[in-house]
């Protein structure tokens, strides 16, 4: 009967031979379809080689992210973007040139890690003695929320920087149009079911994953990428429409988690001395409600991402050849 050392032994020795073969197996593959689905399968793979690093927290985000919403994207990618006119047989210097970049850094990456002095260099002990200051049992949660807390904040500003940056892509008076970059025409019928079972069940895991993610792996990212792949699945389905850009309601709920965010940063200088500093004795419910408002910011902002574009707006143009009577000519 195998023990559990022998089990976790397999497991490593499974991860490390199918993570490189996967990733050899992408850059060389011909075909875009199967190069999608298996960066997806790649994706997994890496959730569960963190997890065997004891990084649930990353392996969870690894899931939802590599594995789910990029996975997402790559797939309508694949089925606007038409077929590759160059031969296949001319595509190998590109395929070579990148296998031999990844060796390159997978090569360095491990030559960093061999080289690391024993015991390896690690702040784990100042957070744990740290830790009962914030009231937060999972370390991640209070690096990030308090140890580093200007630096998450900048990169919910960053996220919302991003959403605007997709946005100025949106065509000229088309602001007013809703998206329709990620319905499909006709959906399968198991895909409309799975669309209406699904979102109820999802989003008590969403609300789960957020309210324990201040004593063990969770928390506002997760659930919010979590959230934004039930709203895309609905939207896909044809269950929901994509909100236009102009609609206030969205870009309410984009912006909402960095605003508060900030202004609690802010109330810190009066109340505790700091900016982001908490008061004693209100550093756990200041902290969920930041990574509550947070959650929505995410999953509303990658869903909009998810949404896409608005379809160029059609203007009413006169043609000299129907009598002077208008007909909608799209823009150019």
């Amino acid at each position: 009967m195998m023990t559990a050392i022998d089990f976790g032994l397999a497991a490593d020795l499974i991860l490390a031979v199918s993570i490189p073969g996967m990733a050899l197996w992408l850059i060389l593959t011909r075909e875009r379809f199967r190069a999608v689905v298996g960066f997806m399968i790649y994706g997994l793979f890496v959730a569960l080689a963190w997890m065997r690093l004891g990084a649930p927290d990353v392996a969870l985000t690894e899931a939802a992210i590599g594995g789910g919403l990029v996975g997402l994207l790559l797939l309508g990618a694949h089925a606007r973007v038409p077929p590759d006119p160059t031969p296949p047989g001319r595509r190998w210097p590109l395929h070579v040139l990148a296998a031999l970049l990844s060796g390159a850094v997978a090569a360095g990456l491990a030559a960093v890690v061999l080289m690391l002095p024993d015991p390896a260099p690690s702040l784990a002990a100042t957070v744990a003695d740290a830790l009962p200051a914030t009231a937060m049992d999972n370390p991640v949660t209070a690096v990030l929320m308090a140890f580093r807390a200007v630096d998450t904040l900048l990169e919910t500003v960053v996220l919302v920087l991003a959403l605007i940056a997709f946005w100025s892509l949106v065509p000229e008076g088309a602001w007013s149009q809703r998206p329709t970059w990620l319905s499909l025409a006709r959906p399968a019928p198991a895909l409309v079911l799975l669309a209406r079972l699904l979102p109820p069940f999802g989003l008590l895991v969403a609300v789960h994953l957020f309210w324990i993610g201040t004593s063990q792996p969770g928390g506002k990212f997760q659930a919010g990428a979590l959230l934004a792949a039930l709203w895309a699945l609905t939207m896909i389905a044809g269950l929901s429409r994509p909100p236009a850009p102009v609609r206030r309601l969205p870009r309410l709920l984009a912006v909402i988690g960095p605003a508060v965010f900030f202004a609690v940063g802010l109330a810190g200088i009066w109340l505790a001395g700091d900016f982001l500093a908490y008061p004693s004795g209100l550093e756990k419910p200041l902290i969920l409600l930041i990574e509550a408002v947070l959650m929505l910011s995410v999953g509303a902002a990658l869903g909009l991402v998810l949404a896409g574009l608005p379809p160029a707006a059609q203007t009413p143009a006169v043609s000299a050849d129907d009598g002077g009577r208008s007909r909608a000519e799209p823009r150019s």
